[in-house]
């Protein structure tokens, strides 16, 4: 179910970036077997391609390709699924080329690439064929930086390792689709982002919504509250958005309901089950100013459970 959900939001997020530079093709089935291409896109024509700061990712969508983004690293068997998916598409668009007595080059094949939040030694050393230690002469191509990997040229693949991508504007995008420490920075990255960023506004709601999603869930996993944790910022800036809007469930009493439902969630998250004095905290957090509460909230990764109840014990 996690691993259902996160699907879905990272074909969300990808089609929401990628719509402006080309076309999506939405839950692309091919037919040697039932498999579904998580993301698969064209671009547009030069001419009428909108240049937009994507950074890594519109350098990897310069050309037709599958996006196959993962929750976590991918196994070997994976891997050769994801190919497999690749080359049934190179025949569908090889028959459809045939038909229409069009010839196609090597380069207007579409490429592969699987998105990884981390991806091993061995497992590098498995898809180049080359030991890291050998790196970044083969493999690893100088004009695509860091964590960024190929496959011999024939196999028309490449995967991202986002944890090891440079920590900048160019990779922003990508590094949400991380984990941990990766993807909590990529977030608070994105919130920060000036306003008037074209894509800013729509990734928060969709970050958010996986937010929600994750947090309805029973019995959560670290790994998963360590998750909602991650996408909190995104969360309370999207929140505020619903509220100026009129959009937040309930208006007024929904609004404080879902007020107390949010902190004692990140309290759960950051501390497990709430006792009485943890709980008594909540409605005092929920009283504070909204800048104060929403710095508060960020910070509960840096603090101790007594930092926290001596700053109300001063109050």
């Amino acid at each position: 179910m996690t691993r259902q959900i996160h699907d879905q939001f990272a074909k969300e997020y990808l089609e929401e970036l990628l719509a402006s530079l080309g076309t999506i093709k939405k839950s692309k089935k091919v037919k040697s077997e039932v498999q579904e291409i998580d993301v698969w896109f064209e671009p547009a024509s030069s001419a009428s391609r909108t240049e937009l700061p994507l950074g890594l990712l519109a350098k990897m969508a310069a050309t037709c390709c599958l996006f196959e983004p993962f929750r976590n690293p991918p196994s070997e068997v994976e891997i050769r699924s994801c190919i497999s998916k690749l080359y049934a598409v190179h025949g569908e668009v090889l028959r459809k080329a045939k038909r229409t007595n069009k010839t196609l080059t090597e380069a207007e094949l579409p490429v592969l690439w699987i998105l990884t939040p981390t991806f091993s030694a061995r497992m590098i050393e498995e898809v180049v064929g080359i030991p890291p230690s050998f790196l970044p002469e083969e493999g690893m191509k100088e004009e695509w930086g860091k964590g960024v990997y190929f496959s011999p040229n024939l196999f028309k693949t490449g995967i991202v390792a986002i944890h090891q991508l440079p920590v900048n504007e160019e990779t922003l995008w990508l590094r949400v689709l991380g984990k941990g420490g990766t993807q909590k920075r990529a977030v608070e990255e994105l919130v920060q982002l000036p306003e008037g960023n074209p894509f800013q506004e729509n990734l928060l709601e969709i970050l958010a919504n996986w937010r929600k999603n994750l947090e309805l869930r029973d019995n959560l996993s670290t790994e998963e509250q360590e998750e909602i944790m991650n996408l909190s910022p995104a969360y309370l800036q999207q929140r505020e958005e619903w509220k100026q809007e009129g959009i937040q469930e309930g208006i007024q009493r929904g609004s404080l309901e879902g007020q107390l439902s949010l902190i004692t969630s990140l309290l759960e998250g950051r501390f497990g089950p709430l006792d009485a004095e943890l709980s008594g905290l909540v409605e005092e957090i929920a009283q504070l100013p909204i800048s104060e509460r929403t710095g508060l909230l960020l910070s509960l990764a840096n603090l101790s459970r007594s930092e926290l109840l001596e700053r109300f014990r001063e109050n």
